[in-house]
């Protein structure tokens, strides 16, 4: 259980506790497109409520507030003098089907808490500090991810305004009916020398910090992915006729890689491999296996280790296809660099921790993050708050109220004792 937090920390005499925190996640999480579950996507009439009520609490807080061209909720405590730069503080308020409540929505209303801190006391400090409630991370409803931070950061692809969703509608259509303009897209964009840093607390999504015993944790990196589907192509036939040294089966084939693909991705620190779908046809009882599709997904924290176990995988499977005498092709899904937190951000994270008493161990994040897209606009820096079992993307998702304040607090304390890498001009 985390230490109890320092006396004189800057949310000492916060009215927004740990259990407070939760209960506003907990009316947040019930703004939802399905009863019984949460499920609330980019661009619907959940995303408007749920921007309308952060915008409410951001106003309160003592920010101005703005809704930015492609829906992100934007709200802004100016320094000690009017349109310094800013250090921002994000994450994102879309989830995938049947989500858990604190993916996303801690990290906003974290923000917002510490800025209600300051405005409390009356403190404006020589930056100012913007929170953002971005739209769309989860690219759940027109399967392009990470669409408001690289709105902000620049690198949003305007051909995405073209992609429609499950229903038929445009991307673009769709911003229109929620009150946008989509040949404004490029507005959303921040000018570099108006950035300090990004700052994104996150629940850790996985269970490191629970075995380690500790309430949160420095990330190091956001891990680059690599994802394939592969393609094995045997010689289908009768399953009672065809002997076994004959036979060219393309589904036994693939479980022999499938089981490198593990072997090939143990034993290797911060390398994961997963193969997460399989498919095999004809799917008959009765018939071997003539054509097998599956996903291979690799991660790791430093590309030349994960570069280099996708060449070690493939050519095991080649290997593997060719004395198993069946066909192998490789299809290159997504491929996406590694992102690194900076030093000097990490270092700062950890001393607002030990300040609280906190001990806060590095790890790396194997899941992407709104923070991987803002690294194209400004150094960035991310704090992990420690999640029940791991478990993430699905209703048990679990935070205690204690975590929740003790991650408030070391947010509260990095920000009031932030120093920029760059000076301020």
């Amino acid at each position: 259980m985390p230490a109890s937090p320092q006396s004189d920390s800057p949310m000492s005499d916060s009215p927004l506790s740990g259990p407070a925190l939760l209960d506003r996640i907990d009316a947040l999480a019930a703004i939802s497109a399905e009863e019984g579950q949460l499920s609330r996507l980019y661009l619907t009439p959940e995303h408007r409520r749920a921007n309308d009520l952060v915008a409410a609490w951001m106003r309160e807080a003592g920010m101005s507030v703005r809704e930015d061209a492609v829906g992100n909720i934007v709200g802004r405590y100016e320094g000690d003098r009017p349109g310094l730069p800013a250090l921002l503080i994000g994450s994102h308020l879309d989830t995938v089907r049947d989500a858990g409540r604190y993916d996303g929505m801690l990290g906003v209303l974290s923000g917002i808490v510490v800025v209600a801190g300051l405005n409390r006391r009356g403190r404006r400090l020589p930056f100012a500090v913007e929170v953002i409630g971005f739209g769309d991370e989860e690219g759940t409803r027109f399967q392009s991810t990470l669409i408001g931070s690289r709105a902000i950061a620049g690198t949003f692809d305007p051909a995405v305004l073209e992609t429609r969703d499950a229903a038929g509608t445009r991307l673009a259509d769709a911003m229109t009916a929620f009150g946008l303009d989509p040949a404004a897209w490029a507005s959303a964009a921040y000018r570099p020398e108006d950035v300090l840093a990004y700052a994104e607390l996150h629940i850790e999504q996985g269970p490191v910090l629970e075995a380690l015993g500790r309430p949160v944790g420095v990330v190091t990196a956001i891990a680059g992915a690599t994802r394939l589907a592969v393609t094995v192509e045997g010689m289908a036939g009768h399953a009672g006729t065809v002997p076994m040294t004959l036979r060219r089966d393309a589904l036994a084939a693939a479980a022999e890689m499938i089981l490198a693909v593990e072997q090939l991705c143990s034993g290797q620190e911060r390398l994961v491999g997963t193969v997460g779908r399989i498919e095999a046809s004809p799917g008959a009882t009765n018939v071997i296996p003539g054509k097998v599709r599956f996903t291979i997904d690799l991660r790791a924290d430093r590309d030349g280790l994960r570069l280099e176990r996708v060449g070690a995988v493939r050519a095991r499977l080649e290997a593997i296809a060719d004395a198993r005498g069946v066909a192998i092709g490789f299809e290159t899904l997504h491929e996406s660099p590694a992102v690194a937190c900076h030093p000097a951000l990490m270092a700062q994270f950890a001393a607002a921790a030990a300040a609280e008493g906190l001990d806060a161990p590095e790890l790396p994040s194997g899941a992407g993050h709104d923070a991987m897209a803002v690294a194209a606009l400004t150094d960035i820096a991310m704090l992990f708050v420690r999640c029940e079992r791991g478990v993430s993307h699905n209703p048990a998702e679990r935070i205690t109220a204690a975590d929740a304040e003790a991650g408030v607090r070391v947010l509260a304390r990095f920000v009031e004792s932030f120093q920029p890498v760059t000076s301020i001009p």
